[in-house]
């Protein structure tokens, strides 16, 4: 049986390889310093085959650079927080390469800006939509603001104690806070651990 690759299984892994080096400069260097030639020698290939392939470096970008989906808010405002903690303790335990050559690249780059920001915006309105109060925007935006914020602390700021703690324990000193703006602090009298647990 002839194991060598048919040219459309050569083309998917040469795209594939792109796509990896470039995510991996935008997530380090930012959209600016990041070449067509540089992500072309990250992918041991041709800088024609990155335009062949891509047609510029803004198209490339804009496959790289995204969000990637979570899964769908739903529920009681107990578990929006429940299912939100989840989705920030996937991302601090392994790099987020695509979001973090977003965010990276945002401060420079208008595109990568709309980018965090109609990502944003939609997982928090999908979360507003839950949590059922008149001040659920603001609840979800700081929410937002708080998963993106440790989100950069750990991975691009490299912040000392955050950059090397256990995904587990920050999640652990997080929840309080999570569950207190999703759905207000636990009524008096209550015990901490009449909340969900992981």
């Amino acid at each position: 049986m002839d194991a060598t690759p048919t040219r459309a299984q050569q083309r998917r892994n040469t795209e594939e390889r792109i796509l990896a080096a470039a995510g991996r400069l935008f997530a380090e260097i930012g959209y600016d310093r990041t070449t067509i030639r540089a992500v072309a020698t990250e992918a041991d290939t041709d800088p024609s085959l990155v335009m062949r392939y891509f047609g510029s470096k803004e198209n490339l970008f804009a496959r790289v650079a995204v969000f990637a989906d979570d899964h769908p808010i739903t529920g009681t405002p107990e578990q929006v927080a429940e299912l939100l903690l989840d989705a920030l303790a996937i991302k601090l335990a392994d790099q987020p390469v695509n979001t973090l050559a977003a965010i990276r690249s945002m401060l420079t780059h208008p595109d990568a800006a709309d980018e965090v920001r109609a990502a944003m915006t939609a997982r928090q309105r999908e979360a507003a939509g839950q949590l059922r109060d008149d001040e659920a925007d603001l609840r979800a935006g700081l929410l937002g603001a708080l998963t993106i914020g440790v989100v950069i602390g750990r991975h691009l700021l490299e912040l000392d104690g955050l950059r090397d703690a256990p995904p587990q324990r920050i999640i652990a000193l997080l929840r309080n806070a999570f569950h207190d703006i999703a759905h207000g602090p636990a009524e008096p009298g209550s015990h901490e651990g009449t909340r969900p647990a992981r």
